[in-house]
């Protein structure tokens, strides 16, 4: 019996301001073989340095650095082209920064005390480029941050997802429920291939990152109970 192909390398960026936290990362990371840590930041000012010179694949991220935080630097990476994926680290479950950092371009977050396994693995999904955080989590989320711009963003996101066709619309929808590729294309009688072309002519019209941002759309937007 032949045994499974090697899992693709994944390089990880650390980024936390607390030494021991860095370690115990770098620990755990790099006990599984295919994920390698590449370099280690002590705040997110060293980050753009840093991910021009390692080429990472994913940045794990700690929200609160005391010169520039984790919020800051990643509204800074995701802005630029060909950028890492971020996943951000946090203490609180209800962090109105993750929800900043989510919106800006993050895959999704982690809190500090996620078990090794769950958080290699994880990582391993935001290489992939798959969000990490499902819709129920996103939605308990939004429901305990307390948010001022609610309003303004509702009527946003309307107009946004009123650029899409009425196919790309329901595509975006599926994908605020947490649907896979393959469950939206068995959902709307389509092929895979052709819910892959919506998604990415969705994330092309809106300027959006990822599906995490597309979520959050449809969330803002009303689209979901």
């Amino acid at each position: 019996m032949s045994s499974p192909p090697p899992r693709p390398e994944i390089r990880v960026l650390i980024v936390d301001d607390d030494a021991l936290v860095r370690a115990g990362l770098s620990m755990i990371l790099g006990g599984a073989g295919d994920l390698v840590v590449v370099g280690e930041a002590a705040d997110g000012d060293e980050v753009p340095k840093l991910v021009a010179e390692h080429r990472p694949d994913v940045v794990l991220m700690d929200i609160r650095m005391p010169r520039v935080d984790g919020l800051a630097a990643t509204e800074r990476l995701r802005a630029a082209p060909g950028a890492p994926e971020v996943v951000v680290l946090t203490t609180f479950h209800a962090d109105a920064q993750v929800l900043r950092a989510l919106r800006a371009g993050a895959v999704g977050f982690l809190l500090k005390d996620t078990p090794p396994g769950e958080l290699v693995a994880a990582i391993r999904r935001a290489g992939a480029g798959e969000p990490i955080l499902s819709p129920t989590v996103t939605r308990q989320l939004i429901a305990h941050v307390s948010d001022g711009g609610a309003g303004s963003r509702r009527e946003r996101a309307r107009a946004l997802l009123a650029e899409l066709s009425d196919r790309e619309r329901e595509v975006a929808t599926a994908v605020g429920q947490g649907r896979s590729n393959a469950e939206i294309a068995s959902q709307l009688y389509m092929s895979v291939a052709t819910v892959k072309a919506h998604v990415s002519r969705v994330l092309t019209k809106l300027e959006l990152n990822n599906r995490v941002q597309i979520a959050l759309i449809v969330y803002d937007a009303g689209h979901l109970g």
